[in-house]
């Protein structure tokens, strides 16, 4: 089955891209014994015409003819792609794997493979490729419902973040403490925030403030 085309709760696929015809198969058997799909490829260049960002990790040969394992992850970067890269090297590239791990890579494993190591390394990252997509799926949403609020409801937003009292944004806005209240209280509902504190850290999230202010500041509204 093509990755994109799987059902959204079904398991992750691995991508294993060597030139090494028996090693993809015997890889493949390996995660498929433990329940991890795999697409195979004999390239960079087809893997990287196959929409890489539906994997849920890609074990990357270092060496191999064509585009190197560097470039590939290279190519991944350029585009933006996030998916976590494994990389197979043979003893004497891992000087190699040591550069592919400060540009990025999830981990690199040397050839022949313990077996458990293996599977082991492949599922750690499985794990942080899910705990970021859940993140970054949560900060969409975040942004989006942000997104949605009136403009004034923004700016009280920021004022809070920044410590001011309620008072203290009435006057700056030139309108009542009151409304202030029913605008941040309008907010913190649309935003899912169940008290200031949350508020403030939701803001912080956001890009709206660098960091949080004084909890002094936040108790005293």
């Amino acid at each position: 089955m093509n990755p994109i085309d799987r059902p959204h709760d079904a398991p992750p696929c691995i991508a294993i891209v060597d030139d090494d015809e028996a090693l993809r198969e015997s890889l493949a058997w390996l995660l498929d014994s433990v329940g991890l799909a795999t697409r195979a490829f004999p390239d960079g260049e087809t893997f990287l015409d196959a929409a890489p960002d539906t994997f849920g990790t890609v074990l990357l040969d270092v060496r191999m003819p064509g585009l190197s394992g560097l470039q590939v992850q290279q190519r991944l970067i350029e585009r933006g792609d996030e998916t976590p890269v494994i990389f197979m090297t043979g003893h004497g590239d891992v000087p190699m794997a040591v550069a592919a791990l400060k540009a990025g890579a999830q981990d690199f494993i040397e050839k022949p493979f313990n077996h458990q190591q293996l599977i082991d390394t492949v599922q750690q990252a499985l794990r942080e490729h899910q705990r970021a997509r859940q993140a970054r799926e949560r900060r969409d949403a975040l942004q989006a419902r942000y997104a949605a609020l009136r403009p004034k409801e923004q700016r009280i937003l920021v004022h809070v973040a920044e410590g001011m009292t309620s008072r203290e944004i009435a006057d700056h806005l030139g309108i009542s403490a009151k409304t202030v209240e029913v605008y941040r209280l309008r907010a913190m509902k649309a935003l899912g925030a169940t008290s200031l504190a949350e508020l403030v850290r939701l803001c912080v999230a956001l890009g709206l403030v660098d960091a949080l202010p004084d909890r002094g500041q936040v108790d005293r509204d």
